[in-house]
């Protein structure tokens, strides 16, 4: 029997595999996240495909997202990330990633983890819109509205409402799989 999937992931195999295997499903710890958070503000602007299409390039590139080191890149490094074709070369960007490796490190030694800090806006438990079809998804909610501001009045960049709304369903604060997916399920 064929697996019903929810229907932005068929483009092919890699999408399949990213919507059945993370998509969605909780992410509590900080390496996690972190990574979700530099991808999706690298997301900014394009699509989703492009950026998971290049995700292991970024994994070199940024040190697999290892936000002590990303905090403290150098002009070199930033210049060696510009010449980088494997990733998406925007300066803004890549600043904004060093920017918000700094800012998460501050939330985590004012919360203990960065994970306490973002799944308290939501009670630590995910939000299930259980959505009938993709129309029914929004691109931001109120909370994602909140945590953009927060994130914002502490120095994050390239935090958007929509870009926020995309980190929590990667890291399922909020379950948007829908009713017919067998991930649901």
């Amino acid at each position: 029997m064929e697996k019903i999937r929810c229907g932005w992931c068929e483009k092919d195999d890699l999408y399949r595999k990213y919507h059945d295997e993370e998509w969605g499903r909780p992410v509590y710890d900080d390496e996690t996240i972190f990574e979700f958070l530099i991808l999706e503000s690298f997301q900014a602007g394009l699509s989703w495909y492009t950026i998971l299409s290049k995700r292991d390039n970024f994994r070199k590139a940024f040190d697999h997202f290892d936000y002590k080191k990303i905090a403290t890149y150098s002009e070199k490094k930033i210049e060696e990330l510009m010449d980088d074709s494997g990733i998406i070369r925007n300066r803004l960007k890549i600043l904004s990633a060093i920017t918000n490796a700094q800012k998460f490190m501050e939330i985590q030694k004012e919360f203990g983890s960065f994970s306490k800090y973002i799944w308290s806006f939501i009670e630590g438990k995910p939000i299930d819109n259980s959505p009938e079809k993709l129309s029914d998804v929004p691109a931001t909610t109120e909370v994602s509205d909140r945590i953009s501001r927060e994130l914002k009045k502490r120095g994050f960049k390239f935090v958007g409402s929509t870009v926020i709304y995309a980190h929590m369903q990667a890291t399922g604060m909020v379950n948007d799989h829908l009713k017919s997916c067998f991930v649901r399920k």
